[in-house]
């Protein structure tokens, strides 16, 4: 996470120019947008991005205030990491916004502190770089207050400290040299400051390589010339420097003061038309950055021109200058406000973090009050739903019962009909038998006409008897209660459901149907599912007439229910619970269902039941 987040960070900052004045606000929106994904990672990570975000606003934006916020925020965070290195490189940001901004004192004491937690470090090359840096800040301040000799010591301490740093670093040194340069210029050391600027100059690495830079060096270098006197290569080495500042992307800025500089030597030469040129260039291109070059070019022109013209730009001078010291006060006072919203910010961010873990705590309550809530409340299902399966056993009982008690009755009735069979062989078919034999063996003797008249007779009465020795032979072969029991409770049922429902109900089954080979279980399951159709047929069909029937295809017993209801639509009328039940007894007893509907039409229920 780490390595991802920094090298995000690493790859936007090394695509954008530090360099340029200008600035792009969609690279900064989208380096926000970056923080903001990973503002939760570790504290080193956050206090990483806060200076990062600080440096590009310092070195590329005129938001000051915004690198200022983010770099306090970066020291806050690596003061409690006492990450030292870190925090001194944020404190020498700082000291550098402090400078920029004419809080001289303010840039002096950060770059103390910066420097005395640098001191506490090995002195490794990075640690060098960063001494070298705060170094030559404070020459820079010093030099802007006046004190030469602690300017000038400060810049030879930095240049020392860069000649130690190993592999080429010219480029390093040379910027101190030049800031030495301009120190001895601006205290009238005007030998000393051409001696600098020539080692710059002479060093043709650094003309290749960073033209803007020896563009500002060399009109550095002419303009000390100038002050000292020694006009033999001017105005040459400032139109020199101005072509090259010209013909680089960013020149507008280093151009002001090559203007400027060309501007005072047309008038001290008094070409005014060339002055006056040169310094209403110079006043042009600084009029889109509004700050010192701005107030010198009106001073400029204030010299140049004469009368009212040069009394308007003297009082632009005046209003200007005004407003930049009162720019640079309230910037001053936004800094101090920073800080102190900054460690506002923190106290409620602490007040915030006991909130949420007083938050997480109830919320921890909450959570395993819900959970226990949700172990009660489905522990009761759990308990309704045994208490239905028990009450559901009870009622399967209660069939088997009722089944067990209606066998035994077609038992008594299949004992009641074998024992008339029996009187009915024995008290008429063999009394008539007996008296035929009888009556045959006393006409044996006698072969008159009447006597064969009359043994026709009897031989007739032998067949009538044989027919109804055949009926009743037939009769018991044909177990006439034979699979009668189930189909009479269901007929039962129907009957008394129809009747309550006030339902007119037809039942057909079919005889081949051996109801002795089929379990008492789905013969329960079956009437309870008769049952419950019933029930649901009453309550949603609003139907008059009701066909149920029993069929057998294949081994399988065809159970169809058809009601003239109302019909309902199959696949959006969510299953209640008696659909339910009805499905799971089914399942039960390896069972399908098929139901299909049509409004304004009736259902049909097709239940298919193998036998075995």
């Amino acid at each position: 996470m780490k390595f991802k987040f920094f090298f995000i960070v690493i790859l936007f900052f090394c695509n954008t120019s530090f360099c340029q004045k200008s600035y792009d606000l969609k690279k900064i929106d989208s380096l926000k947008q970056l923080f903001s994904q990973f503002n939760k990672v570790d504290s080193t990570s956050v206090a990483n991005t806060h200076y990062k975000i600080a440096e590009f606003y310092r070195k590329s934006t005129p938001f000051t205030d915004s690198a200022f916020f983010h770099y306090h925020k970066a020291e806050k965070l690596f003061k409690l990491l006492n990450a030292k290195y870190e925090l001194a490189l944020t404190l020498y940001g700082i000291s550098v916004i402090q400078k920029n901004e004419k809080d001289f004192i303010g840039s002096e004491v950060t770059s103390i502190e910066s420097l005395s937690l640098f001191d506490q470090l090995q002195e490794t090359q990075p640690v060098i770089v960063g001494k070298s840096f705060v170094y030559n800040n404070l020459g820079i301040v010093f030099k802007e207050l006046e004190q030469y000799e602690e300017s000038i010591e400060y810049f030879e301490k930095s240049i020392e400290l860069k000649k130690k740093l190993k592999g080429d670093n010219q480029y390093l040194i040379g910027t101190s040299i030049s800031n030495l340069g301009n120190t001895y210029k601006k205290s009238l050391q005007f030998s000393t400051a051409i001696k600098c600027y020539m080692q710059i100059l002479n060093n043709k690495k650094i003309i290749r390589e960073h033209p803007d830079y020896y563009a500002v060096v060399l009109n550095n270098y002419a303009h000390t010339l100038y002050l000292s006197q020694k006009h033999d290569q001017l105005p040459g080495l400032f139109f020199k420097a101005l072509k090259i500042s010209d013909s680089i992307s960013y020149r507008g800025y280093n151009s002001i003061i090559i203007n400027q500089n060309l501007a005072e030597y047309y008038n001290d030469k008094g070409d005014k038309a060339l002055a006056k040129h040169y310094a209403y260039t110079a006043k042009d291109i600084a009029e889109k950055y509004h700050n010192d070059d701005l107030l010198k070019s009106l001073l400029l022109l204030s010299k140049i021109e004469e009368g009212e013209i040069a009394a308007n730009h003297l009082k632009s001078y005046v209003s200007l200058n005004d407003s930049l010291q009162k720019n640079e006060r309230n910037i001053r006072n936004k800094f101090a406000r920073i800080r102190f919203e900054t460690n506002q910010i923190e106290e409620e961010n602490i007040q915030i973090a006991k909130e949420r873990t007083w938050l997480l705590v109830i919320s921890g309550i909450l959570v395993i009050a819900s959970f226990l809530l949700y172990i009660v409340i489905n522990q009761r299902n759990k308990n309704k739903e045994l208490k239905f399966i028990q009450e559901q056993q009870e009622t399967n009982e209660e069939i088997y019962n009722l089944m067990l008690s209606q066998n035994e009755k077609i038992e008594e009735a299949r004992t009641l009909e074998k024992k008339r069979i029996s009187e009915e062989l024995h008290d008429g078919v063999l009394g008539r038998l007996f008296g035929a034999r009888l009556s045959l063996d006393s006409l044996n003797m006698s072969n008159s006409m009447e006597a064969v008249k009359t043994r026709e007779q009897y031989i007739g009465e032998l067949k009538t008897i044989e027919e109804d020795i055949r009926k009743v032979s037939h009769e018991l072969n044909t177990d006439f209660v034979s699979g009668s029991g189930f189909i009479d409770i269901i007929k039962t049922l129907v009957e008394t459901q129809t009747k309550v429902y006030n339902l007119s109900c037809k039942l057909k089954q079919d005889d081949i149907i051996n109801w002795d080979e089929v379990s008492n279980k789905k013969k329960i399951h079956i009437y309870r599912i008769i049952q419950e159709s019933l029930h649901n047929i009453y309550k949603h069909a609003n139907a008059t007439q009701v066909n149920v029937s029993f069929e057998l295809k294949n081994n399988v017993i065809w159970l169809t229910l058809i009601d003239d209801g109302t019909g309902f639509d199959v696949n959006k009328t969510k299953s209640g619970i008696g659909l339910k039940n009805m499905n799971s007894r089914i399942k039960e007893i390896n069972g399908v269902i098929d139901i299909t509907s049509q409004k304004n039409t009736g259902t049909t229920v097709t239940i298919k039941v193998p036998i075995s």
